[in-house]
């Protein structure tokens, strides 16, 4: 795991970062680092605290928006509660069973 540092709202951090994950964690940064900015400009909150988590809440929404504009994999994915992805074992199992039709059921 690779060390990196980082500014957000002008504030140094050093965060853990796997080999290759820079431009992904780099693109995380400014993502936050920019709802975060927007947050406190807009004068509303002024707790470093609460434009985190009010910033947190904004990315999530938009995170589980983009995922729910998605067409998932029938029987694969399905978005949880959370807006993560998640692997349907029993739509999974149920399209292996339909393929092999007469031939046997794997469960």
């Amino acid at each position: 795991m690779k060390q990196v540092e980082v500014s957000i709202m002008g504030h140094g951090y050093i965060l853990g970062c796997p080999e290759g994950g820079e431009a992904l964690l780099a693109q995380a940064v400014a993502s936050v680092d920019k709802e975060m900015t927007h947050i406190r400009d807009s004068g509303k909150v002024k707790a470093r605290e609460r434009i985190a988590v009010l910033a947190a809440l904004n990315l999530a929404y938009q995170l589980a928006e983009s995922l729910a504009r998605q067409p998932a994999a029938p029987a694969v994915a399905a978005v949880n509660g959370a807006g993560r992805a998640e692997l349907d074992l029993a739509g999974l199992l149920r399209r292996v069973d339909a393929a092999l039709g007469d031939d046997g059921q794997l469960l």
